[in-house]
């Protein structure tokens, strides 16, 4: 009898002992030499490649398999990489036994993952059996990891930096048409996950080997609670003593719907998020308040990594009526950041290049998208936040033409939203002057000055674009020019493209758009504006139209940057 042979029996006969064990027959992960036992014979069956062999011993793995979920709920021992191990041999010879693992696997993420998650070396065999399998996860079940993506969220979150890499090696698997929208917000909002998460820890105890759902459905009004009285107060619900404690047990009823949103295991196709909860002003408020924890500093790490690769993702694989569908969300989250002054910057850098970058592949969606674009103009001074977002737009609406000149009405709209944020700066002097300059009026006229600056100009290129609004435009600039603005820069921008609307032919070179549209060549006469960062033309027409006397300052020609005729 061979060494395999024996090896073979030996273990064999271990799976069936397991089942008549009166003290694992219950809890299979209590035998702490079933594991092993499991991993021989399936690496057997693997190097003898002999469907006989997977045939004799699927049945002993499967019922193994189906206790071990059985007493997942009674159970103090992990589960996860007993089962990781069997759902293996699933997919390795499913085919031969005839085992469809998509139960099986769905049954893993419901029962056991959601229970362990929290138990560092589960977390990190899972994201390995991942990655081993991702090909065959994305063929054969292609809807699985989006749809239990958000359970995988809190697996990275509360986990930390320590699998960021591994996790990486895996997220593509997230992504699909079903879970694209949602996946968004929940990976803006990892670091409210995880102070959530903290939170849950701190009023149930340890969350290895606990339900999520089941600490929601007991402890979640005392966790409400105790969240907003740190929040406001400075103290914790524990620190009142005994009274405080039975009056919370009776205020609240009933689970906050934040909490199930924020900590579900299954992707349920909602891409909003209550951000008008108290527990969402609670979680946020305390966690300005204290210090972050390790794991909290970790996330607001590796969440803008994250955001990297869902963004580059979306650009190269993501059609276009997803990613149409993203940016009124991505607008509408701009300003409802996790409130880390690092984080958020990173956030919305990545955010606006993504915006712009879609703008700039897709120019029709500012006019598909003028509903949203058109209100966020309207909120440009409801906070710093919004005015950049609306600054960043004004910009994209005049590089791209308001969407093309195949959009003519909607560019007519976007432009009546530009000449309304511009008339209510004048009319209301909200860049006028003032007797008080405290540091704050300092920078609230700066801020507006530099929208007003991309206001102008998107006017005055929108209307080169379209010529039809060109004296709406003179108009509009018109005004600025007589008007008593208190800043130069507004005033001579104006003034600028006053003068350049006077000759129509360097007005279209230089306000123009900045590459021919989609099926056509170049205008003869029009300046390759994208070769400016070599060949540093963006002071020419300006020095042009400054009328100064003398020799320029440049030592180039331009027909470096005029095409040829």
């Amino acid at each position: 009898m061979s060494e395999r042979d024996i090896a073979w029996d030996f273990h064999l006969r271990k799976l069936s002992a397991s089942g008549r064990d009166s003290n694992t027959a219950n809890d299979p992960a209590s035998d702490s030499s079933l594991l092993p036992s499991v991993k021989k014979l399936h690496e057997i069956c693997k190097n003898e490649s002999s469907e006989d062999l997977v045939a004799r011993v699927y049945p002993s793995i499967n019922k193994i398999f189906q206790r071990a979920v059985a007493s997942l709920s009674q159970s103090r021992t992990s589960n996860g990489l007993l089962l990781l191990e069997i759902l293996q041999f699933y997919l390795d010879f499913g085919e031969v036994v005839l085992h469809d693992a998509d139960p099986s696997l769905r049954t893993f993420f419901r029962l056991c993952l959601s229970r362990e998650f929290a138990d560092p070396v589960v977390a990190e065999a899972t994201l390995e059996f991942l990655i081993i399998n991702k090909k065959k996860l994305l063929t054969s079940f292609p809807n699985l990891l989006p749809q239990f993506f958000p359970l995988l969220l809190k697996l990275v979150a509360w986990n930390g930096e320590r699998l960021e890499k591994l996790f990486l090696k895996a997220f593509p698997g997230l992504m699909s048409p079903g879970s694209f929208i949602s996946l968004f917000p929940s990976l803006v909002d990892l670091p409210i996950l995880v102070v959530a998460l903290e939170k849950v820890e701190k009023s149930s105890g340890p969350l290895i080997g606990s339900s999520i759902a089941s600490i929601q459905k007991n402890t979640a009004p005392k966790m409400l609670l105790a969240l907003m009285d740190e929040a406001y107060t400075g103290s914790t619900i524990e620190d009142g003593g005994g009274d405080s404690e039975s009056e919370d047990n009776s205020a609240i009823d009933v689970a906050d719907p934040f909490f199930l949103e924020l900590l579900k295991d299954e992707n349920d196709g909602i891409a909003e998020r209550p951000w008008s909860s108290p527990v969402m002003a609670a979680i946020l408020q305390a966690s300005v308040n204290s210090p972050y924890s390790d794991r909290l500093k970790a996330v607001l790490n590796m969440a803008p990594h994250l955001l990297d690769v869902y963004f580059s993702i979306a650009l190269h694989t993501v059609n276009n009526s997803l990613i149409c569908a993203l940016i009124p969300l991505l607008m509408s989250r701009f300003a409802t950041i996790f409130p880390d002054k690092i984080f958020s910057y990173e956030v919305r850098k990545r955010l606006l290049e993504f915006m712009l970058s879609t703008f700039q592949c897709s120019p029709n969606f500012i006019a598909l998208l003028k509903k949203p674009i058109m209100d966020r103009l309207g909120e440009a001074y409801d906070s710093p936040e919004k005015t950049e977002l609306a600054l960043q737009l004004c910009w994209a609406i005049g590089e791209h033409g308001g969407g093309g000149g195949s959009h003519k009405d909607e560019a007519r709209e976007l432009f009546e939203s530009l000449e309304l944020l511009l008339y209510e700066n004048l009319s209301s002097s909200r860049v006028g002057m003032t007797q008080e300059v405290s540091d704050e009026d300092t920078y609230r006229r700066s801020s507006q000055s530099r929208l007003l600056c991309f206001v102008v100009t998107a006017i005055a290129k929108l209307a080169t674009y379209h010529r039809e609004l060109l004296p709406r435009a003179r108009v509009s600039l018109g005004k600025v020019a007589r008007s008593r603005i208190s800043d130069p820069r507004v005033w001579r921008r104006a003034c600028d493209f006053l003068g350049l609307m006077k000759d129509p032919a360097i007005c279209a070179s230089i306000l123009g758009p900045s590459r021919p549209a989609q099926g056509t060549t170049q205008k003869v006469g029009s300046i390759n504006w994208s070769e400016g960062s070599t060949k540093m033309i963006a002071h020419i027409p300006f020095y042009i139209l400054g009328e100064q006397e003398g020799p320029p300052f440049h030592d180039f020609s331009f027909s470096d940057i005029i095409p040829s005729i």
